[in-house]
């Protein structure tokens, strides 16, 4: 990219770095060079008056090289010297122009200046030939930067996710408006805008500038439209925007496009020179900002000259071009039949709800949901405790010790005290002595407790990094990996071991654990197809491990706390309750995590979780209606 290096005409330019020679040297050539030269460099380093006055007439090469300022604006300008020829009087300067302009690529031309012979030293000729060859009276330059169409994000078949869509920008004319008040509290009922943002918004603009509240799909314009449409002062320009299908499909790794905002285009910057300009439709968030480059391309342009008149209706005369260059599409594992079940899933929960997706034994990202009442972003990145969820990976470092197995009597009494600090099944149930298996499946808490504090205190953190648990996936969009400490004792590595204490986990990463069971392989995510691997492959527990667990999961379903989704097909899994927070009692998240073998789109490994749902048959609930979607 190239660095621009000075500042001219109120644009960046650059300095002409060229020998000036000073007052007259008895050699015609060597002086009309030297009048050229200063003249250039005064015009590259932004002195227009100084430039315009060693001209023939000041005022006409002055308002020439403005005008060339807001022809080309915010260009940078390099000029190089060439051939000299003198005669009776008059010179001819040979020169190249190159113009660096913002956000689209150089543009360079061969020039002339005519020069006169003056009382001292000679004169530029001030005529429009000195900023184009072809630039004539009365004309302009006039320069369009074209950015080459989006290139597409598509779904694992490869059909574009995202479809030009017609959109209502619903906002407010501040020159029509007669009750501030009343149309605020109007306007904030119907999209949810709070009405004192929209009262400083207006009162803030400038007359007679639109100022926008909110940008709808036309349907959900639609279904407001008999309470907003007849508010006066309030105005709804239809716009076309790049949109997925829906607005929650797969947002928080799709993202979205719109116009730039001033971070994404000092993100995009490259050397302090902007790659993009305002009013460009770029990715703002997901996958759209991460790939940037990608799928936007290169800003092609044309420059044309036409006449200053535009009563005229010059439509100008073409001088250079240069093609955009499209960007590159980028393929995504998302399963549209499998987004559109999660989505339809997780939308009949009132309460922020997450469902992630994850193919067994590769690791492609298939769906990653979240309802209207979540933020988006935390199906990838949220960090949360796993609660029971996390005992699959607690039975993993147990059955890996040896010192269990599926059928090995363990007793399940209804509190635990670890010291000093009672720990309790819920409701304090109480098991007696019963197999591991039966244990797993009822969830209780003080089995696991007592067991795991029996192992080495790096156990946990050993068996969830078999599952890639704590690894610094390197994605596009970031995946929270999780994370269970090797250092914990005591209350803490009790509490750790049913997924309280200090451990940590994300939706998507106890996806990608559910999915390392089901496959026998712990799977790598994959966000983008074909790009380079997020990681190394996870170690994985022993086969034998896996193959006692696999059972142990079935059974949650069978005859323990996930009974509801018995008749979903083959579906293994585990509930989790995670208490959170500060009030007595406790709020809860409530988790399922696990995977179903066949169904109408192979095998699936998935997780949900409700943030605040007090327990794990609110997370259940959602599978069961996820599943039933998918087919």
């Amino acid at each position: 990219m190239r660095t621009r290096r000075g500042t001219v005409l109120g644009t960046t330019v650059a300095l002409l770095a060229l020998p000036v020679l000073a007052g007259c040297s008895g050699n015609a050539e060597d002086d009309v060079r030297s009048a050229a030269e200063a003249f250039l460099e005064d015009w590259s380093a932004g002195d227009t008056e100084a430039a315009a006055g060693a001209t023939t007439d000041p005022a006409v090469a002055g308002a020439l090289l403005d005008q060339a300022a807001a022809d080309l604006p915010d260009a940078a300008l390099t000029a190089e010297v060439g051939e000299v020829a003198v005669e009776d009087g008059t010179a001819t300067v040979d020169w190249t122009a190159t113009w660096d302009l913002t956000a689209a690529p150089e543009w360079s031309y061969p020039a002339t200046l005519r020069l006169q012979e003056a009382e001292e030293g000679w004169d530029v000729v001030a005529e429009p030939t000195l900023v184009h060859p072809e630039l004539g009276e009365g004309q302009h330059l006039v320069l369009e930067r074209v950015l080459p169409e989006r290139a597409p994000i598509t779904d694992a078949s490869g059909a574009p996710l995202f479809t030009p869509t017609e959109v209502v920008n619903v906002g407010v004319d501040p020159g029509q408006v007669t009750d501030l008040p009343a149309l605020a509290a109007a306007l904030s009922s119907a999209t949810g805008i709070a009405a004192e943002q929209i009262t400083s918004d207006v009162q803030a603009a400038p007359p007679g500038q639109f100022v926008p509240v909110i940008t709808l799909r036309r349907p959900d314009f639609e279904a407001i439209r008999a309470q907003v449409f007849d508010l006066p002062g309030a105005v709804f320009p239809t716009d076309t925007r790049l949109l997925a299908p829906t607005a929650r499909f797969g947002s928080a790794l799709l993202g979205r496009v719109g116009p730039a905002t001033a971070e994404v285009l000092e993100e995009t910057a490259e050397d302090g020179v902007p790659a993009y300009a305002a009013g460009d439709e770029l990715g703002l968030s997901g996958l759209q900002r991460a790939l940037q480059a990608q799928l936007t391309g290169t800003a092609g342009f044309t420059v044309s000259v036409a006449s200053t008149d535009e009563a005229t209706g010059d439509a100008g005369r073409e001088l250079d071009a240069v093609a955009p260059v499209p960007g590159t599409p980028a393929q995504t594992p998302l399963v549209p039949a499998v987004q559109n079940a999660a989505d339809a899933a997780v939308a009949g929960q009132p309460l922020p709800t997450h469902l992630v997706v994850v193919r067994p034994g590769t690791g492609e990202i298939l769906a990653v949901s979240s309802n209207e009442a979540a933020a988006a972003g935390n199906a990838l990145g949220g960090q949360y405790p796993p609660g029971s969820s996390m005992k699959t990976i607690t039975a993993t470092a147990l059955l890996t010790a040896g010192s269990l197995t599926p059928q090995t009597p363990v007793p399940c009494p209804g509190t635990f005290v670890v010291e000093g600090r009672e720990f309790e099944n819920q409701d304090q149930f109480d098991l007696g002595t019963v197999p591991f298996t039966e244990a797993f499946a009822q969830s209780c808490n003080t089995t696991f407790m007592q067991q795991a504090l029996q192992l080495p205190d790096d156990a946990l953190s050993a068996a969830a990094a078999a599952y890639g648990v704590g690894t610094d996936w390197q994605l596009p969009v970031d995946v929270f990996s999780g994370s269970v400490p090797a250092d914990s004792t005591g209350t803490t590595k009790a509490a750790d071991a049913i997924g309280q204490g200090q451990v940590l986990m994300s939706p998507a990463q106890m996806a990608l654990v559910a999915a390392g069971v089901a496959g026998g392989t712990p799977v790598v995510p994959v966000e983008v197809a074909g790009a380079e691997p997020a990681g190394p492959t996870p170690a994985g527990p022993d086969a034998a491990v896996l193959d006692a667990l696999r059972p142990m999961m079935r059974e949650v379903v069978l005859s323990g706390t996930a009974t509801a989704l018995a008749d979903r097909g083959e579906v293994y899994g585990k509930t989790g309750t995670a208490e959170y927070g500060s009030n007595t009692p406790p709020d809860a998240h409530g988790w399922f995590m696990g995977y179903r073998l066949g169904g109408a789109q192979g095998d699936l490994a998935f997780a949900v979780l409700v943030e605040g749902g007090q327990s794990s048959s609110v997370a259940v609930g959602v599978t069961d209606a996820f599943l039933g979607a998918v087919g």
